[in-house]
């Protein structure tokens, strides 16, 4: 309803423009807002104030002018002016039960798809010399979120997971691998199965042996130059790797695939290139031996110019030139329309270099969308980035695994007399589920402090609480027998079930939000505020004691919307539901 409004209101503003009213040229962002207070309106809009400087008029003289100018609309009962000039609109009660009754019979809800694009999601991405470890996390299941809600929105997904698998790391890797199997044979495969004391000891092994350390850097001379004994070690490694990173991913509910990963080596035989490109251009400068690009943008606190290093002194290359590289990739071969990098808010700048140099260089269409969405930080209770008791990095498996026990415990204190099959299964979701919906329901752009006992609450708006409201909702269908709503229609009569009616209404402007700003909290706390309408509209508007059979039925279709909704959002989420708790 409030993107229809908008489109009204668009509407009208270039009506002005046609007239003279405002500048030909002139562009505004139409505000549409829910009102606090139903009697003063639906949903309200300043735009009047806006338009009063370019205008010369005052705000409500144009308010007016602006409502006489609006396109008829089934959906709008009233229209009115209120304070310095605000428009407040009254939605008609049979046009949004209308809209209702589509969505109950339409498998997108009723949401209306935008045009189609192709979208890359650069994210997970984690290094593969290591296990993930919870700094993996919120790029995991923040990019898993925003690229279910763009599928789910008709858009062509093309899920890009960078893992880290180059660099001079793997040169010590890949020797201690081979140290061990001359030593133990097949037995050595089993040192792999803990991939952060097995890089422990390969370090370990490089500080404290030059003969070690001379082999390191040979391999990855042979491994760069495409030997195939070493190219087959290094295949190995990161198949063991990866079999690490797609159990937590099975776990976690991700959606993505070993065909998913397009890891740094993908662009290994283009970097050469780059650099050639770059310097054919113009761009490249020489600074301390290494080659970088200077922008005119980008400029340090004492106003010197910023480099972006594609090429060490030693011929190396850095993040930025594999960066340059798949930008290329994602914008020539894979044709992107827009490309989303969820990647922690400390690389902010890198991507704004890399991202400027990209299009100056014209490695990329001038008309992709480039779009860094960053992350905050999971802290621990002491405010500081989420640690062992010991210091050490926390494994994402170890931590699934405690969500997991603290679950179990948690539903078998509330239903001490069920099945153990059941109560594990119960557990497995609400636990996951927790850990999730804790990341997913803050501001991706905020620090959070990780919190076992609040994420596993059954009060507030939590993964627990959420699941068991579906439940509730879900549960209503359990006690009727021979439904047939095929016939019913929803009347919207009880103010509670105007309410309902309304935040259901709201589902698409919600995932609008989601993929446009890469904002799943938005969703989470739309989730909620869907379930708290639900249960002050169960409590106010009897559905299986209804007054009557049309009343009933109507209140069952609101129901059933609202569970399909929930479901659906919770799924967009990445969240499986129950139909018990």
């Amino acid at each position: 309803m409030k993107s229809h409004i908008q489109s009204l209101l668009e509407q009208t503003l270039e009506s002005f423009k046609q007239q003279g009213i405002v500048p030909a040229d002139f562009e505004a962002r139409i505000q549409v807002d829910r009102t606090k207070d139903k009697s003063h309106g639906d949903l309200a809009t300043n735009l009047a104030m806006m338009l009063t400087k370019v205008a010369g008029k005052n705000p409500r003289e144009l308010a007016q002018l602006i409502i006489d100018t609006l396109p008829a609309s089934a959906y709008v009962a009233k229209v009115e002016i209120a304070g310095p000039g605000f428009i407040n609109f009254f939605i008609n009660d049979s046009a949004l039960a209308d809209q209702l009754q589509n969505a109950v019979n339409d498998e997108h809800l009723g949401i209306k798809l935008p045009t189609p694009q192709t979208v890359v999601v650069d994210y997970s991405s984690p290094n593969l010399a290591k296990e993930m470890h919870v700094g993996h996390l919120r790029s995991t299941i923040i990019g898993d979120s925003v690229v279910r809600a763009l599928e789910f929105l008709g858009h062509k997904v093309i899920r890009q997971n960078h893992v880290g698998d180059w660099g001079t790391q793997f040169g010590m890797l890949l020797a201690y691998m081979e140290e061990l199997r001359a030593k133990n044979g097949e037995k050595a495969q089993l040192e792999l199965s803990d991939l952060e004391n097995f890089y422990r000891a390969a370090k370990l092994r490089f500080d404290e042996s030059a003969e070690f350390a001379t082999r390191a850097r040979q391999l990855v001379v042979e491994l760069q130059s495409g030997d195939e004994y070493c190219n087959k070690l290094w295949r190995e490694f990161n198949d063991i790797s990866l079999s690490h990173c797609h159990e937590v991913y099975a776990r976690l509910g991700v959606s993505l695939t070993r065909a998913d990963v397009h890891g740094e080596s993908a662009y290994n035989a283009d970097l050469e290139q780059v650099v050639k490109d770059l310097d054919a251009q113009g761009l490249l400068t020489e600074s301390n031996g290494a080659k970088v690009v200077f922008q005119e943008a980008f400029r340090n606190k004492e106003g010197e110019p910023l480099p972006v290093i594609i090429q060490k002194a030693d011929g190396g290359y850095l993040y930025a030139t594999s960066d340059l590289a798949a930008m290329r990739y994602r914008s020539n071969v894979l044709k992107a329309d827009r490309v989303l990098y969820f990647v922690d808010l400390r690389q902010a700048l890198h991507f704004q270099q890399v991202f400027s140099l990209a299009k100056l260089a014209k490695f990329v269409r001038e008309d992709m969308s480039l779009e860094h969405l960053g992350f905050g930080t999971m802290n621990g209770e002491d405010g500081r980035p989420f640690k062992t008791r010991s210091g050490g990095v926390v494994k994402l498996v170890d931590l699934l695994e405690e969500a997991n026990v603290r679950a179990l415990e948690l539903v078998r204190s509330k239903n001490p007399d069920m099945d153990e099959v059941t109560l594990t299964e119960i557990a497995r979701v609400v636990g996951i589920s927790a850990v999730k919906y804790a990341d997913l329901s803050k501001n991706r752009t905020s620090d959070y402090i990780f919190s076992f006992e609040q994420m596993l609450s059954f009060e507030g708006n939590t993964a627990p609480y959420l699941l068991y409201a579906y439940t509730r909702v879900a549960g209503i269908f359990k006690r009727v027998t021979d439904l047939d709503l095929s016939q019913a229609k929803i009347v919207l009569e009880h103010e509670k079930e105007k309410d309902l009616g309304n935040k259901l209404a709201q589902f698409g402007e919600i995932l609008s939000r989601v993929v446009d700003k890469g904002q799943p909290h938005v969703l989470c706390a739309y989730l909620y505020e869907l379930a708290g309408a639900f249960s002050s509209f169960y409590e106010a508007c009897p559905v299986l004691a209804a007054d009557n059979d049309s009343q009933k039925n109507s209140r069952l279709l609101l129901a059933q919307l609202t569970a399909r909704t929930l479901q659906k959002g919770l799924n967009l989420l990445g969240i499986e539901t129950l139909e018990r708790m």
